[in-house]
Protein backbone atom coordinates (compact mmCIF):
# COMPACT_ATOMS: atom_id res chain seq x y z
CA UNK A 1 0.00 0.00 0.00
CA UNK A 2 2.85 2.33 0.90
CA UNK A 3 4.63 1.75 -2.42
CA UNK A 4 1.34 2.31 -4.25
CA UNK A 5 0.85 5.68 -2.54
CA UNK A 6 4.41 6.74 -3.36
CA UNK A 7 4.01 5.69 -7.01
CA UNK A 8 0.67 7.51 -7.22
CA UNK A 9 2.24 10.63 -5.70
CA UNK A 10 5.02 10.58 -8.28
CA UNK A 11 2.59 10.18 -11.17
CA UNK A 12 0.48 13.19 -10.21
CA UNK A 13 1.86 16.31 -11.98
CA UNK A 14 3.72 18.66 -9.66
CA UNK A 15 1.66 21.63 -10.79
CA UNK A 16 -1.52 19.83 -9.73
CA UNK A 17 0.02 18.94 -6.38
CA UNK A 18 0.93 22.60 -5.79
CA UNK A 19 -2.61 23.66 -6.70
CA UNK A 20 -3.93 21.25 -4.09
CA UNK A 21 -1.41 22.61 -1.57
CA UNK A 22 -2.56 26.19 -2.21
CA UNK A 23 -6.20 25.17 -1.85
CA UNK A 24 -5.61 23.25 1.39
CA UNK A 25 -3.60 26.12 2.82
CA UNK A 26 -6.47 28.54 2.17
CA UNK A 27 -9.12 26.14 3.52
CA UNK A 28 -7.20 25.35 6.72
CA UNK A 29 -6.45 29.04 7.31
CA UNK A 30 -10.10 29.98 6.87
CA UNK A 31 -11.75 27.21 8.92
CA UNK A 32 -9.00 26.18 11.37
CA UNK A 33 -6.67 29.18 11.84
CA UNK A 34 -5.76 28.29 15.46
CA UNK A 35 -6.13 24.52 15.49
CA UNK A 36 -3.70 23.80 12.64
CA UNK A 37 -0.84 26.21 13.27
CA UNK A 38 1.55 23.24 13.07
CA UNK A 39 1.14 23.40 9.27
CA UNK A 40 3.44 26.42 9.27
CA UNK A 41 6.29 24.00 10.05
CA UNK A 42 6.10 22.67 6.48
CA UNK A 43 6.61 26.15 5.06
CA UNK A 44 9.51 26.88 7.43
CA UNK A 45 11.30 23.64 6.57
CA UNK A 46 10.76 24.18 2.84
CA UNK A 47 12.26 27.69 2.96
CA UNK A 48 15.21 26.50 5.07
CA UNK A 49 15.90 23.67 2.62
CA UNK A 50 15.92 26.12 -0.28
CA UNK A 51 18.23 28.45 1.63
CA UNK A 52 20.63 25.59 2.27
CA UNK A 53 20.95 24.28 -1.28
CA UNK A 54 20.79 27.53 -3.30
CA UNK A 55 24.39 28.75 -2.66
CA UNK A 56 25.86 25.34 -3.53
CA UNK A 57 23.67 25.14 -6.65
CA UNK A 58 24.97 28.47 -7.98
CA UNK A 59 28.58 27.46 -7.31
CA UNK A 60 28.50 24.07 -9.04
CA UNK A 61 26.32 25.12 -11.99
CA UNK A 62 28.49 28.08 -12.97
CA UNK A 63 31.78 26.26 -12.31
CA UNK A 64 30.74 23.21 -14.34
CA UNK A 65 29.32 25.27 -17.21
CA UNK A 66 32.52 27.30 -17.64
CA UNK A 67 34.89 24.36 -17.15
CA UNK A 68 33.12 22.16 -19.70
CA UNK A 69 32.77 24.82 -22.40
CA UNK A 70 35.29 24.20 -25.16
CA UNK A 71 36.47 27.27 -26.98
CA UNK A 72 37.08 25.18 -30.10
CA UNK A 73 33.38 24.33 -30.39
CA UNK A 74 32.01 26.08 -33.48
CA UNK A 75 28.29 25.91 -33.98
CA UNK A 76 28.04 28.18 -37.00
CA UNK A 77 25.00 29.90 -35.46
CA UNK A 78 26.52 32.89 -33.73
CA UNK A 79 23.63 34.99 -34.97
CA UNK A 80 21.19 32.73 -33.18
CA UNK A 81 23.15 32.92 -29.95
CA UNK A 82 23.07 36.69 -30.31
CA UNK A 83 19.28 36.58 -30.70
CA UNK A 84 18.98 34.46 -27.58
CA UNK A 85 21.09 36.78 -25.42
CA UNK A 86 19.77 40.08 -26.78
CA UNK A 87 16.12 39.11 -26.39
CA UNK A 88 16.79 37.79 -22.88
CA UNK A 89 18.35 41.16 -21.99
CA UNK A 90 15.40 43.05 -23.51
CA UNK A 91 13.04 40.85 -21.51
CA UNK A 92 14.81 41.94 -18.33
CA UNK A 93 14.66 45.60 -19.42
CA UNK A 94 10.92 45.43 -20.10
CA UNK A 95 10.39 43.69 -16.75
CA UNK A 96 12.27 46.43 -14.91
CA UNK A 97 10.32 49.17 -16.72
CA UNK A 98 7.04 47.40 -15.89
CA UNK A 99 8.05 47.17 -12.22
CA UNK A 100 8.70 50.90 -12.03
CA UNK A 101 5.41 51.65 -13.77
CA UNK A 102 3.48 49.28 -11.49
CA UNK A 103 5.54 48.89 -8.28
CA UNK A 104 4.46 46.00 -6.07
CA UNK A 105 5.41 45.06 -2.54
CA UNK A 106 5.12 41.77 -0.69
CA UNK A 107 4.38 40.99 2.94
CA UNK A 108 7.78 39.81 4.14
CA UNK A 109 7.91 39.26 7.92
CA UNK A 110 11.65 39.96 8.19
CA UNK A 111 11.70 42.92 5.80
CA UNK A 112 12.45 45.32 8.65
CA UNK A 113 15.61 43.35 9.49
CA UNK A 114 17.51 44.45 6.38
CA UNK A 115 20.99 44.87 7.74
CA UNK A 116 23.13 45.70 4.73
CA UNK A 117 21.72 49.16 4.23
CA UNK A 118 19.65 50.77 1.52
CA UNK A 119 21.19 50.78 -1.91
CA UNK A 120 20.09 53.52 -4.25
CA UNK A 121 22.89 54.33 -6.69
CA UNK A 122 25.38 52.52 -8.85
CA UNK A 123 28.27 53.56 -6.57
CA UNK A 124 26.67 51.78 -3.63
CA UNK A 125 26.00 48.71 -5.75
CA UNK A 126 29.59 48.55 -7.02
CA UNK A 127 30.88 49.06 -3.48
CA UNK A 128 28.77 46.13 -2.28
CA UNK A 129 30.03 44.07 -5.21
CA UNK A 130 33.68 44.86 -4.43
CA UNK A 131 33.27 44.08 -0.75
CA UNK A 132 31.36 40.88 -1.34
CA UNK A 133 33.59 39.58 -4.12
CA UNK A 134 36.69 39.07 -1.97
CA UNK A 135 35.06 36.99 0.75
CA UNK A 136 36.39 33.60 1.78
CA UNK A 137 34.67 30.96 -0.39
CA UNK A 138 33.74 28.76 2.57
CA UNK A 139 32.24 31.66 4.51
CA UNK A 140 30.54 32.81 1.32
CA UNK A 141 28.70 29.47 1.10
CA UNK A 142 27.83 29.56 4.79
CA UNK A 143 26.63 33.18 4.70
CA UNK A 144 25.00 32.83 1.25
CA UNK A 145 27.16 35.65 -0.14
CA UNK A 146 26.15 35.19 -3.78
CA UNK A 147 28.52 37.79 -5.17
CA UNK A 148 31.53 35.98 -3.75
CA UNK A 149 30.06 32.63 -4.77
CA UNK A 150 29.69 33.85 -8.35
CA UNK A 151 33.24 35.24 -8.43
CA UNK A 152 34.73 32.02 -7.06
CA UNK A 153 32.61 29.95 -9.45
CA UNK A 154 33.95 31.91 -12.43
CA UNK A 155 37.54 31.69 -11.19
CA UNK A 156 37.25 27.96 -10.51
CA UNK A 157 35.50 27.37 -13.84
CA UNK A 158 38.22 29.01 -15.92
CA UNK A 159 40.90 27.26 -13.88
CA UNK A 160 39.27 23.85 -14.34
CA UNK A 161 39.22 24.41 -18.11
CA UNK A 162 42.87 23.33 -18.01
CA UNK A 163 42.09 20.19 -16.02
CA UNK A 164 41.87 16.67 -17.41
CA UNK A 165 38.67 15.50 -19.03
CA UNK A 166 37.97 13.08 -16.17
CA UNK A 167 38.11 15.98 -13.71
CA UNK A 168 35.60 17.93 -15.78
CA UNK A 169 33.34 14.89 -15.79
CA UNK A 170 33.43 14.94 -12.00
CA UNK A 171 32.26 18.57 -12.07
CA UNK A 172 29.46 17.61 -14.44
CA UNK A 173 28.44 14.76 -12.14
CA UNK A 174 28.54 17.09 -9.13
CA UNK A 175 26.32 19.56 -10.96
CA UNK A 176 23.89 16.75 -11.78
CA UNK A 177 23.85 15.54 -8.17
CA UNK A 178 23.12 18.98 -6.73
CA UNK A 179 20.41 19.54 -9.34
CA UNK A 180 18.82 16.25 -8.32
CA UNK A 181 18.90 17.37 -4.68
CA UNK A 182 17.02 20.49 -5.75
CA UNK A 183 14.51 18.28 -7.55
CA UNK A 184 13.97 16.28 -4.35
CA UNK A 185 13.36 19.46 -2.37
CA UNK A 186 10.97 20.74 -5.01
CA UNK A 187 9.02 17.47 -4.77
CA UNK A 188 8.06 18.65 -1.28
CA UNK A 189 6.89 22.00 -2.67
CA UNK A 190 3.16 21.11 -2.28
CA UNK A 191 3.58 20.68 1.49
CA UNK A 192 5.80 23.74 1.72
CA UNK A 193 3.37 25.83 -0.31
CA UNK A 194 0.49 24.67 1.88
CA UNK A 195 2.36 25.85 4.97
CA UNK A 196 3.37 29.15 3.36
CA UNK A 197 -0.17 29.91 2.18
CA UNK A 198 -1.53 29.05 5.63
CA UNK A 199 1.03 31.40 7.22
CA UNK A 200 0.23 34.18 4.75
CA UNK A 201 -3.52 33.88 5.36
CA UNK A 202 -3.23 33.86 9.15
CA UNK A 203 -0.42 36.43 9.62
CA UNK A 204 -0.40 40.19 9.14
CA UNK A 205 -2.42 41.04 6.07
CA UNK A 206 -4.35 37.78 6.14
CA UNK A 207 -6.09 36.86 2.93
CA UNK A 208 -5.11 40.20 1.39
CA UNK A 209 -1.68 38.59 0.79
CA UNK A 210 -3.31 36.39 -1.83
CA UNK A 211 -4.44 39.54 -3.62
CA UNK A 212 -0.80 40.69 -3.69
CA UNK A 213 0.24 37.35 -5.15
CA UNK A 214 -2.40 37.77 -7.83
CA UNK A 215 -1.04 41.19 -8.74
CA UNK A 216 2.47 39.78 -9.08
CA UNK A 217 1.18 37.00 -11.33
CA UNK A 218 -0.63 39.51 -13.53
CA UNK A 219 2.51 41.63 -13.86
CA UNK A 220 4.72 38.63 -14.66
CA UNK A 221 2.35 37.13 -17.22
CA UNK A 222 1.68 40.53 -18.84
CA UNK A 223 5.38 41.13 -19.47
CA UNK A 224 5.73 37.60 -20.85
CA UNK A 225 2.84 38.24 -23.24
CA UNK A 226 4.54 41.47 -24.38
CA UNK A 227 7.65 39.47 -25.18
CA UNK A 228 5.73 36.69 -26.96
CA UNK A 229 3.37 38.89 -28.99
CA UNK A 230 5.29 42.13 -29.57
CA UNK A 231 9.06 41.87 -29.07
CA UNK A 232 9.59 38.40 -30.54
CA UNK A 233 7.49 39.22 -33.63
CA UNK A 234 9.57 42.35 -34.17
CA UNK A 235 12.77 40.30 -33.98
CA UNK A 236 11.40 37.68 -36.39
CA UNK A 237 10.21 40.40 -38.78
CA UNK A 238 13.71 41.89 -38.87
CA UNK A 239 15.29 38.46 -39.45
CA UNK A 240 12.87 37.12 -42.06
CA UNK A 241 11.67 40.44 -43.54
CA UNK A 242 8.06 39.26 -43.67
CA UNK A 243 4.92 39.13 -41.50
CA UNK A 244 5.99 37.15 -38.44
CA UNK A 245 2.65 36.25 -36.87
CA UNK A 246 2.02 33.09 -38.88
CA UNK A 247 5.24 31.65 -37.50
CA UNK A 248 4.46 33.06 -34.03
CA UNK A 249 1.09 31.29 -33.84
CA UNK A 250 2.60 28.06 -35.14
CA UNK A 251 5.27 28.02 -32.42
CA UNK A 252 2.78 28.98 -29.71
CA UNK A 253 0.41 26.21 -30.78
CA UNK A 254 2.91 23.42 -31.34
CA UNK A 255 5.63 24.27 -28.83
CA UNK A 256 4.40 26.69 -26.15
CA UNK A 257 1.31 24.62 -25.39
CA UNK A 258 3.37 21.51 -24.61
CA UNK A 259 5.95 23.50 -22.64
CA UNK A 260 3.19 25.13 -20.57
CA UNK A 261 2.17 21.76 -19.16
CA UNK A 262 5.57 20.06 -18.95
CA UNK A 263 7.18 23.13 -17.32
CA UNK A 264 10.57 21.99 -18.59
CA UNK A 265 12.53 23.38 -21.54
CA UNK A 266 14.62 20.20 -21.57
CA UNK A 267 11.53 17.99 -21.78
CA UNK A 268 10.25 20.09 -24.68
CA UNK A 269 13.38 19.59 -26.82
CA UNK A 270 11.89 16.66 -28.80
CA UNK A 271 8.77 18.73 -29.50
CA UNK A 272 10.86 21.61 -30.81
CA UNK A 273 13.02 19.27 -32.90
CA UNK A 274 9.91 17.80 -34.50
CA UNK A 275 8.58 21.29 -35.24
CA UNK A 276 11.90 22.30 -36.84
CA UNK A 277 11.81 19.13 -38.98
CA UNK A 278 8.29 20.05 -40.05
CA UNK A 279 9.55 23.49 -41.12
CA UNK A 280 12.48 21.90 -43.03
CA UNK A 281 15.17 23.28 -40.74
CA UNK A 282 18.41 21.32 -41.38
CA UNK A 283 19.19 18.93 -38.54
CA UNK A 284 22.76 20.23 -38.55
CA UNK A 285 21.33 23.52 -37.30
CA UNK A 286 18.40 22.46 -35.11
CA UNK A 287 20.36 19.72 -33.33
CA UNK A 288 22.63 22.45 -31.99
CA UNK A 289 20.29 25.42 -31.61
CA UNK A 290 17.40 23.69 -29.79
CA UNK A 291 19.43 22.11 -26.95
CA UNK A 292 21.50 25.29 -26.73
CA UNK A 293 18.34 27.40 -26.52
CA UNK A 294 16.98 25.18 -23.75
CA UNK A 295 20.07 26.17 -21.78
CA UNK A 296 20.67 29.87 -22.49
CA UNK A 297 17.48 31.24 -24.13
CA UNK A 298 15.64 32.25 -20.96
CA UNK A 299 13.59 35.40 -21.55
CA UNK A 300 10.89 34.19 -19.17
CA UNK A 301 13.45 33.45 -16.46
CA UNK A 302 14.97 36.94 -16.84
CA UNK A 303 11.49 38.44 -16.40
CA UNK A 304 10.85 36.38 -13.27
CA UNK A 305 14.22 37.19 -11.71
CA UNK A 306 13.91 40.92 -12.46
CA UNK A 307 10.33 41.37 -11.25
CA UNK A 308 10.59 39.31 -8.06
CA UNK A 309 13.95 40.89 -7.17
CA UNK A 310 12.48 44.37 -7.55
CA UNK A 311 9.41 43.33 -5.53
CA UNK A 312 11.82 42.32 -2.78
CA UNK A 313 13.64 45.66 -3.07
CA UNK A 314 10.41 47.67 -2.94
CA UNK A 315 9.24 45.61 0.04
CA UNK A 316 12.28 46.61 2.11
CA UNK A 317 12.08 50.27 1.10
CA UNK A 318 14.65 50.35 -1.71
CA UNK A 319 12.94 52.24 -4.50
CA UNK A 320 15.17 55.13 -5.61
CA UNK A 321 17.35 53.43 -8.20
CA UNK A 322 19.33 55.29 -10.83
CA UNK A 323 19.20 54.09 -14.42
CA UNK A 324 22.68 52.54 -14.37
CA UNK A 325 21.75 50.41 -11.36
CA UNK A 326 18.61 49.28 -13.15
CA UNK A 327 20.65 48.33 -16.24
CA UNK A 328 23.09 46.42 -14.04
CA UNK A 329 20.14 44.46 -12.66
CA UNK A 330 19.13 43.64 -16.26
CA UNK A 331 22.63 42.34 -17.02
CA UNK A 332 22.68 40.24 -13.86
CA UNK A 333 19.19 38.90 -14.60
CA UNK A 334 20.29 37.96 -18.13
CA UNK A 335 23.38 36.12 -16.92
CA UNK A 336 21.45 34.48 -14.07
CA UNK A 337 18.67 33.38 -16.41
CA UNK A 338 21.18 31.71 -18.73
CA UNK A 339 22.52 29.79 -15.74
CA UNK A 340 19.15 28.72 -14.36
CA UNK A 341 18.87 25.00 -13.65
CA UNK A 342 16.61 22.93 -15.87
CA UNK A 343 14.13 21.94 -13.16
CA UNK A 344 10.68 23.35 -12.51
CA UNK A 345 11.15 26.60 -10.61
CA UNK A 346 14.86 26.68 -11.46
CA UNK A 347 14.85 30.42 -12.19
CA UNK A 348 13.56 31.15 -8.69
CA UNK A 349 16.78 29.80 -7.20
CA UNK A 350 18.73 32.63 -8.87
CA UNK A 351 16.66 35.43 -7.29
CA UNK A 352 18.96 35.71 -4.23
CA UNK A 353 21.87 36.43 -6.57
CA UNK A 354 20.01 39.41 -8.07
CA UNK A 355 18.80 40.53 -4.63
CA UNK A 356 22.37 40.56 -3.32
CA UNK A 357 23.13 43.44 -5.70
CA UNK A 358 21.05 45.66 -3.46
CA UNK A 359 22.22 44.34 -0.13
CA UNK A 360 19.11 42.25 0.46
CA UNK A 361 19.94 39.38 2.78
CA UNK A 362 19.40 35.70 2.06
CA UNK A 363 16.60 35.37 4.63
CA UNK A 364 14.46 37.96 2.85
CA UNK A 365 15.41 36.77 -0.63
CA UNK A 366 14.39 33.21 0.19
CA UNK A 367 10.99 34.39 1.39
CA UNK A 368 10.54 35.83 -2.09
CA UNK A 369 11.69 32.52 -3.62
CA UNK A 370 9.09 30.72 -1.49
CA UNK A 371 6.40 33.11 -2.73
CA UNK A 372 7.62 32.32 -6.23
CA UNK A 373 6.73 28.68 -5.66
CA UNK A 374 3.25 29.72 -4.50
CA UNK A 375 2.62 31.64 -7.73
CA UNK A 376 4.66 29.16 -9.76
CA UNK A 377 1.53 27.27 -10.76
CA UNK A 378 1.00 30.01 -13.34
CA UNK A 379 4.36 31.77 -13.48
CA UNK A 380 6.58 28.77 -14.18
CA UNK A 381 4.23 27.36 -16.80
CA UNK A 382 4.08 30.67 -18.70
CA UNK A 383 7.82 31.18 -18.29
CA UNK A 384 8.66 27.78 -19.77
CA UNK A 385 6.18 28.25 -22.61
CA UNK A 386 7.87 31.53 -23.56
CA UNK A 387 11.40 30.17 -23.19
CA UNK A 388 10.92 26.94 -25.12
CA UNK A 389 8.71 28.20 -27.93
CA UNK A 390 11.23 30.97 -28.62
CA UNK A 391 13.94 28.33 -29.15
CA UNK A 392 12.01 26.92 -32.10
CA UNK A 393 10.84 30.34 -33.27
CA UNK A 394 14.32 31.84 -33.65
CA UNK A 395 15.78 28.66 -35.13
CA UNK A 396 13.11 28.53 -37.83
CA UNK A 397 13.38 32.28 -38.49
CA UNK A 398 17.15 32.16 -38.95
CA UNK A 399 16.84 29.07 -41.15
CA UNK A 400 14.38 30.91 -43.40
CA UNK A 401 16.76 33.84 -43.57
CA UNK A 402 19.49 31.61 -44.98
CA UNK A 403 17.06 29.89 -47.35
CA UNK A 404 15.97 33.29 -48.68
CA UNK A 405 19.62 33.97 -49.52
CA UNK A 406 19.81 30.69 -51.41
CA UNK A 407 22.11 29.01 -48.93
CA UNK A 408 21.64 25.24 -48.78
CA UNK A 409 23.80 23.30 -46.38
CA UNK A 410 24.27 19.85 -44.93
CA UNK A 411 26.52 21.00 -42.14
CA UNK A 412 27.44 24.32 -40.58
CA UNK A 413 30.31 25.22 -42.90
CA UNK A 414 28.16 27.33 -45.20
CA UNK A 415 26.86 29.24 -42.21
CA UNK A 416 30.39 29.94 -41.07
CA UNK A 417 31.24 31.36 -44.51
CA UNK A 418 28.12 33.51 -44.46
CA UNK A 419 28.91 34.86 -41.00
CA UNK A 420 32.49 35.59 -42.04
CA UNK A 421 31.28 37.64 -45.00
CA UNK A 422 28.91 39.75 -42.89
Amino acid sequence: MKSFMIAFYKRVPLVLQICVGVLLGVVFAYFYPKQMTWITLFGDLFVKALKSVAPLLVLVLVTSAIANHRGSQKTGIKGLIGLYLVTTFFAAVIAVIACFMFPLTLNLPDASDLSNGTVAHIGDVLLNLARGAVANPVSALIDANYIAILVWAVVLGFTFKKARHSTKEVLTDLSTVVTEIVQVIIRFAPLGVMGLVFTSCTSNGGFSNLVQYGKVIILLVSVMFIMALIINPLVVAVVTKRNPYGLIWLCLKESALFAFFTRSSAANIPVNMKLCDKMNVPRAMSSISIPLGATINMSGAAITISILSLCAAFSVGIDNFDIITALLLCVVATISAAGASGVAGGSLMLIPLACSLFGIGNDIAMQVVAIGFVIGVVQDSCETALNSSTDALFTIALSERYKAKGIVFEDCSELKQEEASE
